[in-house]
């Protein structure tokens, strides 16, 4: 899903995880907001989203799932790299699309004969 470089990560998020089946959610301080963790509730997950500071009651979230959100980051990172992904060349978002699928399978392929 591809959005407007100025819309928030927030409004997507909820149509993201929409289908998902899972346990758990983890996510950065950026996504706290009640609507979000609502509907994660009500999807049967448990969220791991830490409050920011402002927040008067503070979650507590496992440290050892909210670890596991570094390996997204990593990835994120990686994929900054490919100049065509990390500055939007593309006007068309089926075409930036593509381009962020062809750089994940350059990722993907690296690692996997990595491991090999």
């Amino acid at each position: 899903m591809v959005t407007a470089g100025q819309a928030h990560d927030l409004l997507a998020a909820p149509s993201l995880i929409a289908g998902l089946q899972c346990r758990h959610v983890v996510a950065d301080r950026g996504y706290d907001s009640d609507a979000f963790l609502g509907f994660i509730r009500a999807s049967g997950a448990k969220a791991h989203i830490p409050s920011p500071s402002y927040r008067l009651i503070q979650r507590t979230v496992s440290k050892r799932i909210y670890r596991q959100r570094n390996l997204v980051e990593r990835y994120f990172c990686k994929l900054k790299h490919f100049r065509r992904v990390a500055t939007r060349f593309d006007k068309l978002a089926r075409n930036y699309l593509a381009s962020v699928l062809l750089a994940s399978t350059r990722i993907w392929l690296k690692t996997y004969e990595s491991t090999t």
